[in-house]
């Protein structure tokens, strides 16, 4: 029987805050015009820019999703979540090393906390974002299906154009201190452990938390969280209306010469028809639909990790989805955090290599 058998990842039985979604995520470029290049053939619409930031949105009310600040180098820095008052940004704000409470310049205003979790991301608690109007998107698609005919004298063409992406639906994060992170979230922000993969020692290898909205049905994961040797980007995840939308986004971005990293398939835990895209810095994209939801009461589920359960199918997870690279700083970091993480051995990276490829 698949066992967890360390402390984390379990939900918090009194969290400091429940987050209600997952905002934006912010990341660090030498280039906006390459960045937005690219992210626009990926189907984000540019919401503003100034010289020194590029913000994106999506077809949602949400004034954005994706936000650009120039740098000298790429980096992943952080993400936002809303909650829902200013009484749970006064409770973040009372947390070691925490902001006080800012009012917001960046598109949507509101007022935000800025806090640092215990692998090093940036985390942003906003509340009070003013909602833009929603883009116009296609509908999904209709199918006839055995038995039932929908679709009589007409046919299916989707315009061949980047796909409208509806939202920001979830970011990917590899870290050292699993332990501690994982506790850091369920403690302050409420996120709720949907599903574990698990290491034959018993420990997590992969966890994948939802937002906890009560009866309200949620994304499978907003954020997930793999073992790693250092804290890094893994990938971000935006849905699109269906399937086809999905394929379209693999014509549109070959045609532009993006460089492709896994798909098209269907996820096992989260279900998604998923297709993943490199950006100029290599940094994965994800457009999907058809993802599970669950309520708060579902219990959280155990699973064995492997490389073949992270699909059901479409093309194998290559080896170079999960392949590190092994650049001096990151070496000098794997060297350091298998020296001083209580959640990292020489044998455990030996055996998410083994299983992961």
């Amino acid at each position: 029987m698949t066992e967890l058998r360390t402390m984390q990842p379990v939900r918090h039985p009194n969290p400091m805050v429940k987050a209600s979604s997952l905002a934006y995520l912010i990341f660090e470029r030498p280039d906006l015009d390459r960045a937005e290049q690219f992210l626009t053939d990926f189907g984000l619409v540019p919401a503003s820019r100034t010289d020194e930031v590029l913000y994106l949105r999506a077809a949602s009310n949400a004034p954005y999703c994706y936000r650009v600040h120039r740098a000298a180098r790429a980096r992943f820095v952080g993400m936002g979540f809303t909650v829902g008052s200013g009484a749970d940004l006064e409770k973040l704000a009372r947390l070691p090393g925490a902001s006080g409470i800012e009012a917001v310049t960046h598109p949507g205003g509101g007022e935000r906390v800025v806090l640092t979790d215990p692998s090093g991301f940036m985390v942003e608690a906003i509340h009070g974002q003013t909602p833009v109007e929603e883009l116009p998107c296609r509908s999904p698609l209709r199918f006839n299906s055995t038995g039932k005919s929908v679709r009589v004298n007409g046919t299916q063409r989707p315009a061949p154009e980047p796909p409208e992406v509806i939202r920001l639906g979830h970011c990917v994060i590899e870290v050292a201190d699993y332990q501690a992170t994982s506790a850091w979230y369920t403690q302050h922000l409420g996120l709720i452990p949907s599903d574990v993969q698990v290491l034959p020692d018993g420990s997590p290898a992969v966890t994948f938390f939802r937002l906890d909205l009560g009866d309200t049905p949620a994304d499978h994961h907003s954020l997930a969280m793999a073992q790693g040797f250092m804290p890094l980007y893994s990938h971000s995840a935006y849905e699109v209306v269906d399937a086809d939308a999905v394929g379209m986004g693999q014509r549109v971005l070959r045609e532009k010469g993006w460089k492709h990293a896994w798909g098209i398939g269907r996820h096992i835990l989260g279900s998604q028809i998923f297709d993943y895209w490199n950006d100029p810095w290599g940094a994965k994209h994800e457009h999907y639909c058809d993802g599970d939801l669950f309520t708060a009461d579902r219990p959280t589920g155990v699973h064995p990790g492997s490389r073949a359960a992270m699909s059901q199918w479409g093309q194998p997870m290559p080896a170079s989805f999960t392949r590190p690279k092994l650049t001096p700083s990151a070496i000098a970091a794997l060297i350091r955090n298998v020296r001083r993480s209580p959640d990292l051995s020489l044998s455990k990276l030996l055996t998410l290599a083994k299983l992961f490829g």
